[in-house]
């Protein structure tokens, strides 16, 4: 495989490309460096349908999206730039060693929100029809390294280390191809990745921070895959014994066992050896606590005391009529009929206002009258709104209003009431979101903590940062320095800043919780500004 190849294969995968053409490369000439020397083997295909990559803990899974049981606390500094990596794991062993088992033990003893489970399995070559045909004679190898596709998967690995989002392929083991949908992973706190040949690369071993060998006996092993292909996949004993002598041990003694002194630990017994796996969990846990982000909001608030306001805040000329609406919507008498209807008139002006900061080129058109008209139209490939659950979502209508087929994702962040951290609750992007111009609605914006966590997020999602505009009936002073300060690029389009917050960071004079007065919930005693809308920060 050429160099070339390979660069023009990720380039593709960052601009989310879902399908790509890999062969098997015998003598894997133009490829990574690998730690192991080469040996041909045969092995038969295996049975299983598709390859399986999962996060963990559980999600909550419906018919049309899925939403996340824990939040995700920032991943970024202050600065809006990467903080902290993923803690990453290692695992490596024989076929049936009990990898996986042991995967999912020390997920559950870590007992921390978002935890990505990956496999191996995902990234086994695209075959040529040439290297169809061996498969189907079993005469294609599919325990040699050169079996996997170490480019797509390093890089995949250190993209989902660094907290952005990553595609991962579905391998259809049927066809020994790649399905045309590709699974959509995002970062996490831990990354588990689990494979035969986890430790058979030296790219890959750079991004562990943790490699851990299961060694289980090979009688084990053998007794393991007995019972797995005789009673899952109809095999005869014979032909399993068979398969196991000829190909499934040599590979084990050839590739995987001498990386066993790669590792910095062995569990023997696998995911029985509980002793091992509390270990491994106490030492995962003190790396996560070093790691931690603590959020210092009285530290955020007073940062950018007394600074003019950056150049990139673009606040609505506040006209009688502007002005007059804002009496209406911040007076505490007024009727929630009255709030709805003059917040709405402020959110389509607001909208307006957006809008044209978007690129535009000349278009001349010709009139009714035969007579050219120049004028102007978008300049760029799509738009895109985003809304911050819950009160940015009644931005929507007005977006909906002037933007014909706008694409809508969600976003929702709340805070955690214990640490004060913005968490990452629930997202849903629009498909190819990279190339768009994206308006972010958010209603109200005190310190910026969650306006930023929502910029970071389309940033992992490959959008560009001056891309974005963020959209907001009111913000705080500190919100707009915030958010301006971490994300320089970023436009921001208000109808009016307010100077202060409180002491629990409430929009001075403000406009009270924007979500509790639109849908008519009551607020909580300990309400903030965002709380519950956008979170409490």
């Amino acid at each position: 495989m050429s160099a070339v190849s390979v660069e023009e294969r990720l380039a593709k995968m960052d601009n989310e490309e879902k399908t790509c053409s890999v062969s098997n490369s015998g003598g894997s000439e133009g490829s990574l460096d690998r730690l192991l020397p080469s040996v041909s083997l045969g092995l038969s295909p295996r049975k299983r349908t598709t390859s399986q990559c999962k996060s963990e803990p559980p999600l909550l899974l419906t018919s049309k999206r899925t939403i996340y049981t824990a939040g995700r606390p920032p991943w970024y500094n202050e600065h809006g730039t990467q903080s902290k990596e993923a803690f990453v794991i290692g695992l490596c062993g024989g076929s049936a060693s009990g990898k996986t088992t042991v995967a999912r033990k020390i997920i559950e003893a870590l007992d921390v929100p978002w935890v990505v489970l990956l496999s191996m399995d995902s990234f086994y070559k695209v075959l040529s029809p040439e290297e169809q045909l061996l498969a189907a004679r079993n005469d294609y190898n599919f325990d040699h390294p050169d079996a996997f596709d170490f480019d797509l998967l390093t890089h995949t690995l250190r993209k989902l280390k660094q907290g952005k989002s990553v595609k991962i392929p579905v391998y259809d083991f049927t066809t020994h191809g790649r399905q045309k949908e590709w699974k959509t992973v995002y970062g996490a706190s831990v990354i588990i990745f689990e494979g035969i040949m986890s430790f058979a690369d030296k790219a890959l071993l750079q991004l562990l921070d943790m490699k851990i060998f299961v060694e289980t006996d090979s009688d084990i092993r053998l007794v393991r895959r007995l019972r797995r292909d005789i009673t899952e996949r109809g095999r005869e004993i014979e032909g399993v014994i068979k398969q196991y002598n000829k190909f499934v041990k040599p590979a084990f003694e050839q590739y995987i066992e001498p990386t066993m002194r790669l590792a910095d630990l062995v569990v023997p017994r696998g995911g029985g050896n509980m002793v091992a796996i509390d270990l491994i969990v106490q030492h995962v846990h003190s790396q996560l606590e070093e790691r931690k982000l603590r959020w210092d909001m009285a530290a955020l608030a007073s940062a950018h005391q007394a600074q003019p306001l950056p150049q990139t805040l673009s606040v609505l000329e506040s006209t009688p009529q502007v002005r007059g609406m804002h009496t209406i919507i911040r007076n505490k008498e007024t009727s929630r009929d009255e709030f709805i209807f003059y917040s709405k008139r402020l959110m389509r002006l607001l909208i307006e206002r957006a809008l044209s900061f978007l690129p535009s080129q000349v278009h001349i058109v010709q009139t009714p009258q035969g007579e050219d008209y120049e004028g102007r139209s978008f300049h760029g490939k799509r738009i895109t709104g985003v809304s911050i659950l819950r009160a940015g979502e009644t931005m929507e209508p007005a977006l909906r209003a002037v933007c014909k087929d706008v694409r809508i994702g969600k976003i929702l962040i709340q805070t955690n009431q214990d640490t004060g951290e913005p968490e990452l609750h629930y997202l849903r992007l629009p498909k190819d979101i990279s190339e768009d111009h994206v308006i972010l609605m958010d209603c109200t914006v005190s310190t910026g903590a969650a306006a930023m966590m929502a910029v970071r997020v389309l940033l992992d999602h490959d959008v560009q940062e001056d891309k974005i505009l963020l959209v907001s009936l009111l913000m705080a002073e500190m919100g707009v320095h915030s958010v301006a300060y971490a994300f320089p690029q970023v436009k921001i389009i208000t109808t009016a800043v307010d100077k202060k917050v409180n002491d629990v960071f409430h929009i001075i004079p403000g406009i009270g919780n924007f979500g509790d007065r639109y849908f008519g919930t009551d607020a909580p005693p300990d309400w903030s500004d965002e709380d519950l809308d956008e979170p409490s920060y």
